[in-house]
């Protein structure tokens, strides 16, 4: 063999080299990410977190024509409730519920209030609820079978998410609380079915455009991460796994409020066989902001994250529609959140109170 040939041959091997080297090189880079291998169990299961619903359902009462909101009104300082002198501190409260006064003649036990009680706590898509009055210091509660009640009230909350009660709703809690009245000898108090259904247009028409879930997306700028190294990436930020596959969560500190912020993965690749090599390449970090008390600043918080999450990562923080967020229009969301938070308070429905969590549910 010449020496031509030889160096030629020398030269060819190199490129194969070449070659092979740099495909290798390539669909490295290109794989998901991974977390290192701990030696500690997978992210535990908070059971006292449920689900938090962040799709948006529709409202209907976005087409309906109404006479001007009394909820709405600018010099009014607090949400419009009928007039009452009963001092209600059970679960109902007369700004969003319609509350029926149960009377009976003598003091019932618990247990023969609960046999009487309809199956169902929903009338259509409105929680239904009966309390009574303990003859034990005369706090309202939710009935309970070892407690003795000098009242009854029976009620019907007036909006959520899924919009305004109408007549046929309220037909049926009328329905089902006079059963009931039936049952256990009660004479119900029913107020004027006009007045309740534009009571609840008014509330709905005040919580619809105030019922704020933020969302940002963090993207993958180059290589995918796999579903491990999310979630080791989020746990250093406090994330716990949730109750659905492919969610993650912070837990509130407040007790029964839930989450603070969500983070959801793809669930397809979160429920994969081999979730590691499952390839995901954008996150969804939400805030229900009608659940979370301004004095946890959860904005500030949700902010701080996406920004940590962008930076180890190596992802981009944009909006649904894959625009990117600059720092001006988070200062801007960040206003606004704080302008929200103001007015539910003044309004009486300060956010992350049990009126707040029930009215945006």
């Amino acid at each position: 063999m010449s020496s031509l040939q030889l160096s030629l041959t020398i030269l060819g091997a190199l490129i194969m080299v070449g070659v092979v080297a740099y495909n290798a090189w390539i669909t490295r880079r290109n794989e998901p990410r991974h977390g290192k291998k701990r030696a500690s169990s997978p992210l535990a299961v908070d059971p006292s977190i449920e689900a938090i619903l962040v799709d948006e359902q529709s409202h209907n009462s976005a087409n309906e024509a109404s006479a001007p909101s009394r909820w709405d009104a600018p010099d009014s300082d607090a949400l419009s409730a009928p007039a009452t002198s009963t001092d209600y501190k059970g679960k109902l409260d007369v700004l969003i519920d319609v509350i029926t006064t149960l009377t009976v003649d003598m003091a019932v036990k618990g247990d023969f209030v609960l046999a009487a009680m309809p199956p169902s706590r929903r009338v259509g898509t409105k929680p239904f609820a009966i309390e009574g009055r303990n003859v034990q210091g005369g706090a309202w509660e939710p009935i309970q079978s070892t407690q003795t009640y000098s009242q009854l009230q029976a009620g019907l909350q007036l909006a959520n998410r899924s919009g305004a009660i109408n007549d046929i709703e309220f037909s049926e809690y009328v329905v089902k609380t006079q059963n009931f009245c039936d049952v256990i000898g009660a004479q119900p108090d029913f107020a004027d079915m006009m007045e309740v259904v534009s009571r609840a247009r008014e509330l709905d028409q005040f919580a619809s455009p105030r019922d704020a879930q933020l969302s940002f997306t963090i993207r993958a700028v180059k290589a995918a991460w796999s579903v491990g190294y999310v979630q080791l990436q989020a746990s250093k930020l406090g994330f716990v796994a949730g109750s659905l596959p492919g969610k993650m969560i912070v837990p509130s500190s407040t007790v029964g409020a839930g989450a603070l912020l969500s983070l959801r993965i793809d669930t397809q690749a979160a429920m994969a066989d081999d979730p590691e090599q499952s390839a995901v390449r954008d996150l969804r970090l939400e805030l229900d902001v009608g659940h979370v008390s301004a004095a946890l600043t959860p904005y500030t918080r949700m902010r701080d994250i996406a920004e940590t999450l962008c930076h180890d990562m190596d992802g981009a923080l944009t909006d649904d529609s894959g625009v990117t967020l600059s720092p001006q229009t988070l200062d801007q969301i960040g206003q606004d959140v704080l302008a929200l938070y103001a007015e539910l308070a003044s309004r009486d429905v300060p956010a992350g109170s049990a009126l707040a969590r029930r009215l945006f549910s």
